[in-house]
């Protein structure tokens, strides 16, 4: 860290055990948007918009410098986890936790509209300074593209980071085109007959059918997909029956399908309920489905992560540039990388004392030292032009 950022090392932790200490949910992130505003407010910005995607925030800052129009984006939201840690900066709130590392992205991005603030000078084009709630399945990206968030001005490039524990602190992952994976969300229902567990010729069982149903769907990966097209189709729920020897009326299926190609995404809904309704035919079933596409992939510009990785060689070094793999998480991030070249990329938080557990985990925890390497990669973006 060079001298001047790290005069802000101590500023970086402090906001960040602030936002760690008073989280809130999706779209529910009042206090933290008022105290960023604040903050915002204290360093000299005005013209600040609030209440963008509900509760959002963004503040633009002129530089004297010509270049493009970009955006740099933190994300606000915490999620419903009860942290397990003994901290002294542990969540104050019930039941409410920082469990992925927004809070010390909200951290990194406030300092870094601190310091640029005072280095107009340098600053090559416009910054756009977005804080965005409802990142944790509330697409929040898209309520802010939805309240104007690309324009006035109009946005010529966005850039986002992650704290991830799956990197050391100290490296930087980076990887063009698709990275992060679309999510999208089913939901099924089967209908027969209800009777006892001990008489089951005069019921008809959705309970087998859910049985047989999750096992038919793993054949759309490994045989409807071209191996080179990864794709995940998961049921994480099933709910049904009330007790052991009643064969209930209905069974319920929720899931998740993950892949990174657009064609693939959009074939995925017509290939679950064909399944779904022969099987139903099979097992004299009836059935409903239900069918939601949420967040698309995301996909990095190459010319933008050349920038990128350019920062990361000064911050980390280039041994410690990752080329990483793709994840099959999902990121909103990808509404605006939809609608605009963007870059997305990883911060190692994972050190030898904290940050092992993984994200969305009750002991997710960030090895702090990876707040001043994303403040230098935000910090040297913005400046790079």
């Amino acid at each position: 860290m060079s001298e001047e950022l790290g005069a802000f090392a101590g500023q970086l932790v402090e906001y960040r055990r602030h936002f760690h200490q008073r989280p809130e949910l999706s779209l529910e992130e009042h206090e933290t948007a008022a105290f960023i505003e604040r903050e915002l407010r204290s360093f000299g910005f005005d013209g600040i918009r609030t209440g963008v995607g509900k509760t959002g925030i963004l503040a633009t800052l002129a530089g004297a410098r010509p270049g493009p129009v970009t955006l740099l984006r933190a994300d606000m939201d915490a999620l419903p986890v009860a942290e397990l840690n003994d901290a002294p900066y542990k969540s104050r709130t019930a039941g409410v936790m920082h469990a992925c590392g927004h809070d010390g992205h909200m951290a990194i991005l406030l300092t870094a509209a601190r310091l640029l603030r005072e280095r107009t000078a340098e600053i090559p084009g416009t910054l756009v300074f977005c804080f965005q709630p409802g990142e944790e399945g509330y697409a929040g990206n898209k309520l802010m593209i939805d309240d104007g968030a690309l324009e006035s001005p109009r946005v010529d490039r966005t850039v986002a980071a992650h704290l991830y524990s799956g990197l050391d602190v100290g490296k930087v992952g980076v990887r063009d085109g698709p990275f992060f994976a679309s999510s999208d969300r089913f939901e099924i229902e089967l209908i027969g007959k209800g009777g006892h567990g001990a008489m089951p010729q005069h019921a008809i069982d959705p309970v087998v059918g859910a049985a047989h149903l999750i096992s038919l769907l793993q054949s759309i990966a490994s045989r409807e997909v071209a191996p080179q097209q990864p794709v995940v189709v998961s049921v994480g729920s099933l709910q049904t029956g009330t007790t052991f020897n009643v064969i209930p009326e209905r069974a319920s299926l929720q899931g998740t399908v993950r892949t990174f190609d657009d064609g693939v995404r959009r074939e995925v809904p017509e290939r679950i309920e064909r399944i779904v309704a022969g099987l139903a035919q099979a097992m004299r079933l009836e059935y409903r489905f239900q069918y939601h596409f949420v967040y698309p992939p995301t996909v990095n510009d190459a010319t933008i992560n050349n920038v990128v990785r350019d920062v990361a060689r000064e911050v980390v070094g280039k041994n410690l540039v990752d080329p990483h793999e793709t994840v099959m998480w999902s990121e909103d991030m990808s509404f605006m990388q939809e609608q605009r070249p963007g870059a997305y990329f990883l911060i190692g938080s994972r050190g030898s004392q904290r940050g092992a557990a993984p994200q969305h985990s009750a002991h997710f925890d960030i090895d702090e030292r990876a707040l001043e390497v994303g403040l230098n990669m935000m910090v040297g973006i913005a400046l790079h032009g």
